[in-house]
C-alpha cells in the first residue's frame, strides 16, 4: 500500500485547495432584497448562496461584502416570515471568508468552528469574491478523493 492509500481522509484535504472545490462566480443582492425573491435568485440560477452587498450611499461609490444569504437561511425562514423578511434579516453576518489558495480542510474546520454550511471565498491577492464554498463541495472533494485511492 502507498502512503496515499493509507492516508487519513482528512490529510487529503490538506492537498486539495478551496479553489479546487468552490463554485466559482458571484451572485449577489442587496440587503433590502426580500427573502422571497432571494429565493428566487437561488432556484432560477440553481445556487445555495446569494453574497449581500451593501452599495453605501449616493456619494460613495463604494462596493462592501456584507453577508451571504444560504438555502438553509431561507428554509429557516420558510416558517417565520419569508414574505416580511429581507436579505438583510437572514444574511450570515459577519460574512466568513477563506481565501482560494488555502487547503480545504481549513475550509471544513472554519465552518464546523463557525456553524456555517458556507464560506465566501476572496481572492488572495485583490480581497475580492470570487465564489462561494459549502459543505456540499467539501463531501465531494472528500467523495472524489476516496476513489482516487
Amino acid at each position: 500500500m502507498s502512503a496515499v492509500e493509507t492516508a487519513p481522509r482528512s490529510r487529503r484535504l490538506d492537498r486539495v485547495s478551496v479553489a479546487d472545490a468552490m463554485t466559482s462566480g458571484v451572485i449577489s443582492c442587496m440587503p433590502e432584497t426580500p427573502l422571497h425573491a432571494v429565493a428566487k435568485i437561488m432556484s432560477t440560477r440553481s445556487v445555495h448562496a446569494v453574497y449581500v452587498f451593501d452599495y453605501g450611499r449616493e456619494d460613495d461609490a463604494t462596493v462592501e461584502l456584507w453577508g451571504l444569504v444560504g438555502d438553509l437561511d431561507v428554509a429557516a425562514a420558510a416558517g417565520a416570515g419569508l414574505e416580511e423578511r429581507t436579505a438583510r434579516d437572514a444574511a450570515v453576518t459577519p460574512l466568513v471568508v477563506i481565501h482560494s489558495d488555502e487547503p480545504l480542510k481549513r475550509a471544513a474546520a472554519l465552518m464546523a468552528d463557525q456553524g456555517v454550511s458556507h464560506l465566501a471565498v476572496l481572492d488572495p491577492l485583490s480581497d475580492r469574491p470570487v465564489g462561494v464554498v459549502s459543505t456540499l463541495d467539501i463531501a465531494g472533494a472528500l467523495a472524489t478523493t476516496d476513489t482516487e485511492r
